[in-house]
């Protein structure tokens, strides 16, 4: 696995990309784009939003949400853990609160449902493994990770879903393009 996967968020989130051939989502997309194979391990529940979740989501602290958690593998390498809150008007709406939610994931059946992402933010930072992430990650607890603070807004400003993605180190490049004028 020479081939870092390329997080190219200036066109992942796309409808066109996330929906390529038989594509599941971006990250679908993106492992297939490298000649290997994409596997996604999901639980989906209901659950107490956290704290920094819920703020955003407009809900109130500990109110019930949509999660869905992955594990996210090239070929047979874990290479992210991402972590998925949605309100629940939305995931019932959208039919998201089973596993596979079908071509081009759960922002193309938020659309359907009425639901489109307008507007994605994204805020990356360095976080030390905990022992957990570590664990599933097969590195040392501390090792330096990449997380990114995903929301995704609808064009009136709703956010309708906050993922939490943990990268593994050596795995990633991340890239933006920013329009100049």
């Amino acid at each position: 696995m020479s081939d870092k996967i390329v997080r190219d968020s200036s066109t992942r989130y796309l409808r066109a990309r996330r929906e390529e051939g038989t594509s599941r989502g971006a990250f679908d997309t993106e492992i297939r784009k490298l000649g290997s194979v994409p596997r996604v391990e999901t639980t989906v529940e209901r659950n107490a939003a956290p704290e920094a979740v819920a703020a955003i989501l407009g809900v109130e602290v500990g109110a019930e949400v949509a999660s869905r958690k992955r594990r996210m593998f090239r070929d047979d390498s874990l290479v992210q853990l991402a972590d998925s809150y949605i309100p629940l008007d939305i995931a019932e709406a959208a039919g998201i609160e089973q596993p596979d939610p079908g071509k081009g994931g759960i922002i193309s059946r938020m659309a359907e449902a009425g639901f489109d992402q307008a507007e994605v933010t994204e805020e990356i930072q360095q976080h030390p493994a905990t022992e957990a992430e570590a664990t599933a990650l097969g590195i040392e607890a501390g090792t330096l990770l990449i997380r990114i603070f995903h929301v995704g807004r609808t064009s009136t400003g709703r956010a309708v879903e906050v993922t939490v993605h943990t990268l593994a180190p050596d795995a990633w490049v991340l890239r933006y393009s920013v329009p100049t004028s």
